[in-house]
Parts: C-alpha cells; structure tokens; sequence
C-alpha cells in the first residue's frame, strides 16, 4: 500500500534549532529507505516563498503569490513510501529526521478502482 508522509516544519526555525537535522543526514535516511525497496520517491521544497497557489472559482482562475493558507508550520518535503501497511508507515515517518523538529503526517493514498 502506498502512503504519503508530508514533512512540516517552521521554515524560519529548521536549521536553527539544537536538534536540527543537516542535509547529509537527511540524503542518507532517504537512501536507507529507498535502499530497503520502500521509498517511491521523496524531495525536499523550495522555501514557501517560491509557492504560488491557483485556485478556479466559477469559472475564474485566481493565481497569488505565496502558499494556501497562513500556518506555524509549512510543508518542507515529502517521501512516498509503499509500505505494507500503516504500522511500517510510520515506523518510516518516526525516523525521518525533520520529525525531531516538525512534524510528519502520514496518509495512505487513495487507491482508485479501475
């Protein structure tokens, strides 16, 4: 079964606290984890800054500068895993290491019937 685990985090605050996890550290999880045949994919984002919303409403495409809503904490990656179900999902998650300064939301995604 797929999942997806969304990384959250205080942008402003990631890199500056004492459990704060550097990139090396971060590149060789997600190789453990792909290396283990269970990461789908995973990427780190750009600062929410870059993030531009669209939204269609009656028919009116609005496009703004920024993410979707005003948050504490902002989505800084992802890792798609296919995992055999949710207990090793967030067996994953709980190693991630933004988990130790954010938060990580795991999701199974939808499986749509063909």
């Amino acid at each position: 079964m797929k999942y997806l685990c969304l990384v959250y985090s205080e942008e402003d605050k990631l890199h500056s606290m004492p459990d704060s996890p550097e990139d090396p550290e971060c590149q060789a999880y997600a190789e453990s984890v792909a290396t283990s045949g269970r990461m789908l994919a995973a990427e780190a984002l750009e600062p929410v800054s870059s993030a531009t919303t669209v939204r269609m409403r009656g028919g009116v495409v609005s496009i703004t500068d920024g993410p979707f809503a005003e948050t504490k904490e902002q989505l800084a990656g992802f890792y798609l895993l296919d995992a055999q179900n949710l207990d090793e999902a967030l067996e994953i998650a709980a190693g991630i290491p933004a988990a130790r300064v954010g938060s990580v939301e795991v999701r199974p995604v939808r499986q749509l019937e063909v």
